[in-house]
């Protein structure tokens, strides 16, 4: 290297290289992404539609029957601002029911990235696209829980 003009070109070949997301879709015309959290997994497809949402065989709304859990579900949707644009087909298990909602929102954003690559970076700075490892911990022998001690007494 004998200046520094022949960085300059380095640069470009950089940028050319950067990953081009492809669609991914299945003869139906669906995506498929699997979303999770704490101890739920969600399979979910995606499609275009009109909107409908159908977790495990019934509507979100008749699954999930607190708001807070079906806004939860919403949210890559409305970021994405695709409210009524896609048919979503889920299936989760275990977990809790706030596991299972956030395991599906995973999934709806996963899919509806590789449904129109063009909606990651929204769904990406919206952070539905990272998957919330925190679980139970589990627990300890020689403890009540994983952390709580039995209680002491002196006498």
């Amino acid at each position: 290297m004998a200046d520094l003009s022949s960085l300059k070109d380095l640069g470009t070949v950089a940028q050319a290289s950067a990953p081009v997301r492809e669609r991914k879709v299945d003869a139906q015309g669906r995506s498929y992404a699997t979303g999770k959290r704490k101890n739920a997994v969600a399979r979910v497809w995606v499609k275009a539609g009109s909107g409908k949402i159908i977790v495990n065989g019934k509507d979100y709304s008749a699954y999930f029957a607190r708001p807070v859990l079906q806004m939860i579900l919403q949210q890559p949707i409305v970021a994405a601002a695709r409210s009524g644009q896609f048919d979503v087909v889920a299936t989760v298990a275990g977990g809790g029911l706030s596991g299972q909602a956030g395991a599906v929102r995973h999934g709806i954003s996963k899919a509806m990235t590789y449904f129109e690559p063009g909606l990651r970076s929204v769904l990406k700075k919206g952070g539905f696209l990272t998957r919330d490892s925190r679980v139970v911990e589990r627990k300890k022998y020689g403890k009540a829980k994983a952390r709580r001690s039995f209680q002491f007494s002196k006498r």
